[in-house]
């Protein structure tokens, strides 16, 4: 049986699908966080990304490395936000060239490449390795976090914002409600604390650790408008069954969230300032 979160499926799909997501998203390919209530989507995305910097306490002109970058959204905003030096990596081609011609329209000096997360390689090394809703993509969370450790200047710091699952989910539980979750967004989701293992396990200090599903939620509140367009599943059809199931799936997302088995988390973790931490075998 194809893994929910086959690689190959994740980037025929970004592939087929991006530029209908910039349409219906913007350019930040991610949820919103809701302070007021009141906020426009636009926003309460902006504010998702905010929230992150000032949890990982971006510093001005950190060099940032943002892993499945998207179309480049959280790159181009932390380099206007934070004078930060940025570098996106993303599977899809399409995301890359959408990414690039991004950072040219706002003339914000970002770089996008098509990079693996779980094969990148730089001679440089950075800041703050950054990544938001791609993780639970990965087939080997274990590798991206041994990779992204050594990839960190001492001191440095991984903040992350990804999807999870409830701890200690029966089996009964997981199959009714999040099962189609990761059949239908192409994710596999751990629990927070699988994820701060291995972190701890590649020399990392976790330091901040957060569920923000009571500001985040409302994402699918929209999510749920944007599907009553019949135009929308017209165009799905025509690209794939990957995009008529995802656009399945946003009711799921909506239920798996009122349930609480879903979890929408944030984590910061730091690296010993001592020394450039090596981290577990990445071979």
């Amino acid at each position: 049986m194809t893994r929910p979160n086959d690689k190959d499926k994740i980037r025929d799909h970004y592939e087929r699908v991006s530029p209908y997501y910039y349409s219906l998203w913007g350019e930040h390919l991610h949820h919103g966080y809701w302070i007021q209530g009141n906020e426009t989507k636009e926003q309460a995305q902006i504010q998702l990304i905010e929230h992150l910097a000032q949890a990982a306490n971006i510093a001005p002109q950190s060099r940032i490395l943002d892993v499945g970058c998207g179309f480049g959204g959280s790159s181009i905003y932390l380099v206007k936000r934070y004078n930060a030096i940025a570098t996106g990596i993303t599977i899809s081609p399409i995301q890359v060239e959408m990414a690039n011609q991004a950072a040219a329209r706002q003339k914000v000096c970002a770089d996008f490449f098509l990079m693996d997360a779980e094969e990148m390689r730089f001679e440089e090394r950075f800041d703050v390795v950054w990544s938001i809703e791609s993780v639970s993509h990965y087939e080997d969370v274990g590798r991206f976090f041994a990779l992204a450790a050594n990839l960190l200047k001492p001191g440095g710091t991984i903040a992350i914002l990804d999807w999870f699952k409830e701890d200690d989910l029966s089996p009964k539980k997981y199959k009714s409600s999040l099962l189609p979750v990761e059949v239908g967004m192409l994710v596999q989701l751990h629990t927070i604390a699988e994820y701060e293992s291995l972190l701890r396990l590649n020399g990392l200090n976790v330091v901040k650790r957060e569920v923000l599903n009571e500001h985040c939620a409302k994402t699918w509140d929209f999510c749920l408008d944007i599907i009553q367009d019949k135009a929308l599943w017209a165009i799905a059809a025509t690209n794939g069954p990957e995009f008529v199931r995802f656009l399945r799936t946003f009711k799921a997302m909506r239920s798996a969230y009122a349930s609480g088995h879903f979890l929408y988390g944030l984590l910061v973790a730091k690296a010993s300032n001592l020394a450039i931490i090596e981290g577990a075998d990445t071979q």
